[in-house]
């Protein structure tokens, strides 16, 4: 074995540990997220000897520690690390892990193991934890067998998680991490050599690709842009095109940051949670841009056949699967469309620009009216149609699954500066309070906004806020600011049980437990609010956003009133009148005049 050097560990020898720690920081890591276990405890002890500037940031269930490393990675660009023991810790970390993959986001997880020789023997705690982690982290997962394989394994798992943007996984038994280091593997047969660093590069489109593509895109007549997360560092040049093109550009859900709402030509979000404007965009364009977007629902999209189309992405693998693409651009958008616009023919003013921009209008316009509409408990809508003129210059939003996510969507405005995000493609439930947590430590001076609704702060979200509590007192500012939807409902599968499957509201699935969750928060150090009047919203986000500790807003919401908009709405109305005619009548409550008169033809 090489002789090892000494880390600054006063007379100790630098063991496994000391030298993963010592690795980590090599690459930048600068924070992990994980809880404590005996299956760790080397890496535990070296985390409290090292000198290096990586921190421990502790949570309350290692399923948010998964999350909050996916949450550092979308807000900072860099590696996520996550630690866990081994068995159940592990096996908690997969979830956060699945949201890091299916969003395409760097995240390293570290895991502790039974030692080697009570491997096979049925130990406790034993699991297989490569067959585990093999899909979620398939690019990438190893269990060290001893100390020599540790540098590579450690830069491998860092170098392929930054390169292919993905989840990798080290598996580390319990007896390797107290063996002594081997810094240098020996200079002999099988010894791997790897170093550190990862190339700062982008991927651009052949010159023929980007002639063929201009030429889809100068031909068209009515053409619209849609752009996703990766189009986030591309805000310029998407302007630049789409005024050159005279389109209007559709933000998929994890693009919602990507451009400013308060450019006039951009409709909003798409989908579900869509706005008129993006919908008649798309049903009217005859040529269609994508650009790093992999937006999943083809009924929002052109019909097939409909509209030429170019696509963007990074990811090969991404390149026409959502829609039929005639020309397929694989690289950076950025850099990709710096050398697309100078093969963009100016268009002329039309009637197609004026006509979005006046749909936009339109739709900005119903939706005031409606956040104004009476309920029987506060209106949803407008508890965020308030927020947003108030919010600060390059805060940070996350959002929860469910309900929140629509108004997250369609009622908070993004300004250049922002950033925002949530679990796009797993769309899981309980992580936007660990999203914002990750956010802060990201990010200390900003102040950060997290939308969950009561379900989330029951399933995970009352727990975090303790970590919150914990640790808010070494941020630069306390400014984080925890919005719960408080109605009592499973909301979003609510009305999905209407509009999809004509079922009323069951009971006994939907209606959760009542907690006071200001009341909670308080008893923790929050500031906190009871939201339940509309004359008091204003005022309350004006103290919230002042705050000088954390603050937990309780927004008593009316559960009858639908996160979908009525456009989308309408589509189910036959399912819609089913609900109803088995005694649920939410659908008539709240919605438009003419998604009501749909429904009661639809009665009959």
């Amino acid at each position: 074995m090489n002789k090892i050097r000494q880390l600054n560990l006063g007379n100790t020898t630098m063991n496994v540990s000391d030298f993963i720690i010592k690795r980590l920081c090599a690459w930048g890591i600068t924070r992990i997220f994980g809880y404590s276990g005996d299956g760790i405890n080397g890496i535990l002890g070296a985390l409290s000897r090292s000198n290096e500037p990586v921190k421990f940031t502790q949570v309350r269930h290692e399923e948010m520690a998964a999350l909050m490393a996916c949450a550092h990675a979308k807000f900072t660009g860099e590696v996520g690390v996550c630690l866990a023991t081994s068995g159940p810790g592990a096996i908690h970390l997969l979830n956060g892990l699945y949201d890091a993959k299916l969003d395409h986001q760097p995240v390293v997880a570290l895991i502790g193991q039974s030692a080697r020789k009570a491997l096979g023997g049925d130990y406790q705690q034993e699991v297989d934890l490569i067959s585990l982690f093999k899909d979620v982290a398939h690019e990438y997962v190893h269990m060290a067998s001893e100390a020599s394989q540790i540098r590579h394994l450690i830069d491998r798992a860092i170098r392929i998680a930054k390169s292919q943007r993905t989840v990798t996984c080290v598996i580390l038994p319990n007896d390797i991490q107290t063996e002594d280091a081997v810094e240098i593997p020996p200079h002999e047969h099988y010894s791997i050599h790897t170093g550190v660093g990862h190339p700062s590069s982008y991927c651009i489109p052949t010159e023929a690709a980007l002639d063929d593509a201009a030429h889809v895109l100068n031909v068209g007549n009515k053409v619209s842009i849609l752009i996703g997360a990766g189009a986030t560092n591309a805000a310029d040049e998407v302007i630049h095109i789409a005024n050159l093109l005279d389109a209007g550009v559709a933000k998929a859900l994890l693009g919602k940051s990507a451009l400013s709402d308060d450019v006039p030509f951009v409709t909003g979000t798409i989908g579900f949670f869509g706005t008129t404007a993006t919908e008649n965009m798309m049903k009217g364009c005859d040529t269609l841009l994508l650009i790093g977007t992999s937006f999943p629902y083809a009924e929002f999209l052109p019909r097939e056949g409909q509209a030429r189309a170019v696509q963007i992405d990074i990811d090969g693998r991404m390149l026409s699967l959502r829609y039929p693409v005639e020309v397929n651009l694989l690289g950076d958008s950025r850099e990709t469309l710096r050398r697309l616009i100078p093969r963009i023919h100016q268009k002329p003013n039309s009637g197609w620009r004026s006509k979005i921009v006046e749909d936009i209008k339109i739709w900005n316009k119903e939706q005031d009216q409606l956040a104004h509409r009476n309920s029987d408990l506060l209106n949803p809508q407008r508890v965020f149609r308030e927020l947003s003129p108030l919010l600060p210059d390059n805060c940070i939003l996350t959002a929860d699954s469910g309900s929140g996510a629509s108004w997250y969507a369609r009622e908070l405005k993004i300004r250049a500066g922002m950033m925002a995000s949530l679990s796009g493609n797993l769309a899981t439930m309980g992580c936007a309070v660990p999203y914002a947590i990750a956010a802060k430590f990201a990010h200390p001076e900003k102040t950060v906004i997290a939308v969950a609704g009561d379900g989330a702060m029951q399933m995970n979200g009352n727990e975090e806020l303790l970590t919150i509590s914990k640790y808010w007192k070494s941020w630069k500012t306390p400014n984080i600011i925890i919005v719960v939807l408080n109605n009592r409902d499973l909301n979003m599968v609510t009305w999905e049980q209407r509009m999809m499957e004509g079922d009323p509201k069951l009971e006994t699935t939907q209606v959760i437990p009542d907690f006071n969750y200001a009341e909670y928060a308080a008893s923790i150090g929050f500031l906190t609010f009871r939201m339940a009047f509309p004359e008091n919203i204003a005022d309350i986000w004006k103290a919230a956003l002042k705050a000088d500790r954390p603050v937990l807003v309780e927004a008593i919401t009316d559960p009858d009133i639908s996160p979908f908009p009525d456009h989308v709405m309408i589509k189910s109305a036959d399912k819609l009148a089913s609900s109803v005619a088995r005694g649920d009548n939410a659908a008539l409550k709240n919605s438009g005049h003419i998604l009501q008169q749909k429904i009661e033809n639809a009665k009959y």
